[in-house]
């Protein structure tokens, strides 16, 4: 059954984990090595089967060869799932994965995910070199994250109204975790008019607090008007019954998997919506552990995040030119850098 999966999804390599004596359960997949050693974080969650465990650390690694190659980085994606409730973590724990990261030799490089954290990682690195994210790289990478959004909504107002100024623009923030409430801020000092919701009424009060901002409904922001809609907090948010509902031009933000299914990025399209993909706009947090990985600066992690824009207006460009959405550009771009790996890559702008 795992050939199978494998087959299906293309990897190159899973890895099973068992150390009884610790309660370590993990899969580490690698999707993609061919642009370079495989990155990506170690998520720690209590998956009720295997199968759906496999399915996700299958999905997700997949997800960052598409990331790293369409951020034009020398990077393969790879992924990591503990099985494990979040309490259950300890040290022990998190020595025993770092020796399993340590035995791929270099051909997996891990780093913080959901439930895993900068400490986390500092275990892990006293067993293995292969990771990055620790306390003493680079640090949060939420603020490039977000940096690198606002750059995707600049150049998506820009294909949208034929400018990338954000003075006049309503952008609306649905979560106000780490990145969507630094996004949020980040779009107030731009002049936008910004509307913000969350789940948390204290997280919305708190942040709305001393602000010129707007609150909206958890269950009303699906048919809020506004220019930009920016989903910041889980996945799956744009599916077949919130797309009717949409009042906005642009769909735009940091939260990972937007589309319920790939078939809603046409189907935006359809309604004259622009879908910036995901692993194209929120790549910053990559782009910081890359920049880490490489022994450069955060200055240098920022100055990579604000080209996201130009990316991504390049992929907006090419779908229009192809009469495609932006994803199936992003994809084909990514896939191009990949199959030409061997050859200077142009940028998108040039192809």
């Amino acid at each position: 059954m795992v050939h199978r999966e494998m087959a299906e999804f293309g990897h190159d390599q899973v890895t099973y984990a068992l150390e009884d004596d610790v309660g370590l359960r993990a899969i580490v997949a690698i999707h993609d090595t061919t642009l370079g050693p495989a990155l990506g974080g170690t998520r720690l969650l209590p998956y009720e089967t295997e199968d759906e465990a496999l399915q996700d650390v299958l999905r997700l690694s997949r997800a960052m060869t598409y990331k790293a190659a369409a951020a034009e980085l020398d990077l393969g994606g790879g992924k990591a799932v503990i099985v494990a409730e979040p309490d259950a973590k300890d040290e022990a724990t998190m020595r025993a994965y770092g020796r399993i990261v340590d035995r791929l030799d270099g051909q997996y490089v891990t780093s913080v995910d959901v439930n895993t954290t900068v400490a986390d990682m500092d275990v892990v690195a006293e067993e293995t070199d292969h990771v990055v994210g620790t306390s003493d790289g680079l640090g949060d990478p939420s603020p490039v994250t977000a940096r690198g959004v606002v750059a995707g909504i600049r150049a998506c107002v820009e294909a949208t109204y034929g400018s990338d100024g954000l003075d006049d623009r309503t952008v609306l923030v649905q979560g106000l975790g780490k990145v969507g409430s630094r996004l949020a801020k980040r779009l107030l000092e731009a002049g936008a008019a910004v509307k913000v919701s969350d789940v948390d009424p204290a997280a919305v009060a708190s942040f709305t607090d001393g602000r010129d901002v707007e609150a909206v409904a958890h269950g009303d922001v699906y048919d809020e008007p506004c220019d930009v809609f920016a989903p910041c907090a889980v996945g799956g948010v744009v599916d077949d019954e919130t797309i009717p509902r949409l009042e906005c031009d642009v769909v735009a933000g940091a939260a990972n998997n937007v589309l319920a299914e790939r078939r809603h990025a046409e189907a935006l399209r359809e309604r004259g919506i622009l879908y910036a993909p995901d692993y194209v706009i929120n790549a910053g947090g990559l782009i910081t552990v890359a920049t880490e990985y490489a022994g450069d600066t955060r200055a240098d992690a920022l100055e990579a995040a604000d080209r996201i824009g130009d990316r991504l207006l390049a992929l907006i460009e090419r779908a229009d030119g192809r009469g495609t959405t932006v994803l199936d550009a992003a994809d084909a771009y990514a896939r191009e850098r990949i199959e030409t790996a061997t050859e200077p890559t142009p940028s998108p702008a040039e192809t």
